[in-house]
């Protein structure tokens, strides 16, 4: 949807009445106090984050999919819902595009006999044929392949490394397309190879297929039976939008970045994953009007992290040094209402995962864990492993922060004990699932999850007392560190199951 469609979306949201909750707080303020963490706490309330999130489960029901997946109308229809909750008198707000190729239709046919088969987002467009090759070791490295693959299809299954890492071996040895599999139960509706392309790696037409039929085919290779393929992929090359507000007030030069995702997956309408995380920076945005602040504040609601963190990765890669310096720390949020809850901090210094972030993030972590042994909640800490939006921002020296409620993982005994719930069960059980609605959102953990973003933005606003100074040697050795140590976490179950 190009920027004048969106203003057109946001009319027509207007006219409906979706933009008219917080019409009263747009109205420009003569008098204002500057912010404090219990003042802009004080103006949450867990009404007004569930009429928000219930808005953005009405936009994914009203569209086609009953989804806000990148690419569709309800994603198209959040976006423009965002920016019209945004007062310009006190934000400069952008949508930066960001343009993706993103399937419709795929088919897929093994000695002559119809396979069910998905599309994968930044694949192309294309129809191939040829003998199936099964490719060995998950196809993360060039050994894995055989010298050529021309005229040829090549069978590889998910996991170890990002889809496009392997489809780009593949096309570099000429395999004519890729068919993905599964490592898990599940079809692969909505995958994304998670890496942009590249003209001097191309992709080739990739389609996905369930862990069953790719082990099916896999088994017939083994045992010797000839295995002849044709696909189609069909694919739409869509703009998506990150939404982006600064404060107009404040130091620019210094600036507090709070951000999360704005899109979900296929499976349904994503309210805790991530309807929470959008609906709590959208109502602080909101709130935050009431009051002045001293250092800059940049919200962002970032596109498709749901297919490889490209909207906040794109965004990074476009900012010059000097505007990466300006961020004296990004904090992203993403999951605040988890039914199974547990407070999660993102380990910035290490202690519990060994994986540390550029200067600063430490003092971000040891803040939140500060907020919340203020208030006497247990929190415990999560990895730092990259895998939601702060990610490119670590990869790029910046000190980043953030909490999360918990996805699929598994609750411990020690975590009921200390947060209740039920041992044994999944963070959120509808995690990427059609169950993801309103109805299963954890209240109480969405206020005091909200109300903690809404300390470390007041607190940072106003001062940068005990975030240490920028150093750009250290941060870039920090850095450096970091990725050595996400490089080994890759190799771990939790990511595999990620990528």
């Amino acid at each position: 949807m190009p920027p004048m469609a969106i203003l057109k979306s946001i009319a027509a949201l207007a006219a409906c009445g979706v933009a008219s909750a917080n019409a009263a707080a747009l109205e420009p303020r003569q008098y204002k106090t500057q912010v404090t963490s219990k003042a802009l706490i004080d103006t949450l309330q867990i009404e007004n984050l569930f009429a928000k999130a219930e808005i953005l489960q009405e936009i994914a029901y009203s569209t086609p999919g009953k989804n806000r997946v990148i690419g569709s109308l309800g994603h198209e229809k959040t976006v423009a819902y965002i920016r019209s909750q945004i007062d310009t008198d006190y934000y400069d707000v952008s949508l930066q595009g960001v343009e993706l190729s993103v399937g419709i239709n795929a088919t897929l046919t093994a000695n002559n006999k119809t396979i069910e088969a998905y599309t994968t987002t930044l694949a192309p467009a294309g129809t191939a044929a040829g003998p199936l090759v099964a490719i060995p070791n998950l196809g993360c490295e060039e050994a894995d392949f055989a010298e050529s693959l021309e005229g040829k299809v090549a069978l590889i299954q998910r996991g170890t490394c990002s889809f496009g890492i392997k489809v780009q071996l593949a096309a570099a040895k000429k395999a004519s397309a890729v068919i993905a599999y599964n490592n898990a139960e599940g079809t692969l509706e909505g995958y994304s190879l998670q890496v942009f392309p590249d003209p001097a790696k191309p992709f080739v037409p990739t389609v996905g297929v369930t862990q069953g039929q790719g082990e099916a085919l896999l088994a017939q290779l083994e045992s010797g039976v000839a295995i002849n393929v044709a696909l189609t992929s069909e694919a739409n090359l869509t703009t998506t939008y990150n939404v982006i507000a600064e404060t107009k007030q404040g130091d620019h030069e210094n600036v507090i970045h709070v951000s999360g995702h704005s899109d979900s997956v296929t499976a349904g309408p994503g309210i805790n994953d991530n309807g929470s995380g959008t609906v709590s920076l959208l109502e602080l945005a909101v709130q935050l009007t009431n009051f002045t602040v001293v250092n800059a504040v940049r919200f962002s609601w970032w596109t498709a992290e749901e297919a490889g963190l490209l909207g906040a990765e794109y965004y990074v890669k476009q900012l010059s040094q000097a505007e990466k310096h300006k961020i004296r720390l990004l904090l992203d949020f993403d999951m605040m209402a988890s039914p199974n809850f547990a407070y999660q901090i993102y380990d910035g210094d290490g202690s519990a995962f060994n994986l540390t972030g550029p200067t600063g993030s430490a003092e971000a972590e040891h803040e939140f864990a500060a907020y919340f042994d203020g208030i006497g909640l247990n929190h415990t800490e999560i990895e730092f492993d990259g895998r939601s939006d702060y990610g490119p921002f670590l990869e790029a020296g910046i000190a980043a922060g953030g909490i999360a409620g918990g996805a699929e993982g598994i609750k411990t005994q020690e975590e009921f004990e200390m947060f209740g719930g039920g041992a044994g069960v999944p963070y959120d059980v509808n995690y990427h699932e059609n169950g993801d609605t309103v109805n299963n959102l954890n209240l109480d953990a969405w206020i005091e999850f909200s109300r903690a973003i809404a300390h470390m933005t007041a607190k940072y606003a106003v001062s940068w007392e005990g975030i240490p100074s920028r150093n750009s040697t250290v941060s870039q050795k920090r850095s450096e560190n970091y990725g050595v140590m996400k490089r080994a976490f890759q190799r771990t179950k939790r990511y595999q199951a990620w990528v």
